[in-house]
């Protein structure tokens, strides 16, 4: 794919002027990515603007103990990059979770046209606002008193309204998920993440095929991980 088509593709740079997109495209350079490649790592310096042509990539941390926790699963269009500015480096690790596309542009260059074009700036200041309001509504669904499975369900409901395809049995998340990518989304050990979604396969919340999972009803799983834990065993009584 020719970079000055993979431009037309993406509402990121639609709005933008042409000569800024003159100037980004002759920049610019696509890469294709296999399963588990890194794009970026943590504490390295920028020296490239990502998005997200194709496939889907993760935006991660490592925890103190080794383990990771995955902070967003971004999809086709979405800037991957943490930071933009020289003046930091990277604070996450990039990582394709399946075969991708991925847009890159040198960020001397990209700085550049941020300075000479307003609107590209803007752009880049809404996808970054777009990523912290995302970490504002996991923070709230992070709190001491949230039972885990809710946590679940929320997280796979995001992913099916993101990433979810229709099928005869509900909405399919359109890619592989391991016990070990719940187990670093969620922050805990892979035992902990597997009971939890037995604990949604159990409540018909959720199905299992090897590694697709189905939100049966998308509403009830909904409502499941908004309900006041007070009535959580009403809930369970009206879904058996």
């Amino acid at each position: 794919m020719e970079p000055t088509a993979s431009f037309a593709e993406l509402a990121f740079f639609q709005d933008l002027n042409s000569r800024t997109r003159d100037s980004l495209g002759s920049a610019a350079r696509v890469v294709s990515c296999s399963r588990g490649r890194m794009i970026y790592r943590a504490k390295e310096p920028i020296k490239k603007i990502c998005f997200q042509l194709q496939g889907k990539s993760i935006l991660y941390n490592v925890t103190h103990n080794g383990s990771r926790k995955i902070i967003f699963v971004l999809g086709p269009g979405e800037l991957l990059n943490d930071h933009v500015l020289n003046i930091h480096e990277s604070s996450l690790f990039c990582e394709a979770i399946e075969k991708s596309l991925v847009l890159e542009i040198p960020s001397r260059i990209f700085l550049e046209e941020m300075e000479k074009d307003f609107s590209l700036t803007k752009k880049v200041i809404a996808a970054q606002e777009r990523k912290i309001w995302r970490m504002g509504h996991q923070l709230k669904n992070t709190r001491g008193n949230i039972y885990l499975e809710k946590k679940l369900a929320a997280k796979l409901w995001k992913l099916a309204r993101d990433f979810g395809r229709k099928t005869e049995d509900g909405i399919e998340i359109d890619f592989n998920i391991s016990v070990t990518f719940l187990a670093d989304l969620l922050g805990v050990p892979r035992e902990t993440a597997s009971r939890s979604c037995r604990a949604l396969t159990e409540r018909r919340l959720i199905s299992m095929d090897r590694k697709r999972i189905t939100i049966l009803d998308p509403n009830r799983i909904a409502c499941f991980y908004k309900a006041d834990p007070m009535q959580e065993s009403s809930f369970h009584d009206r879904v058996l």
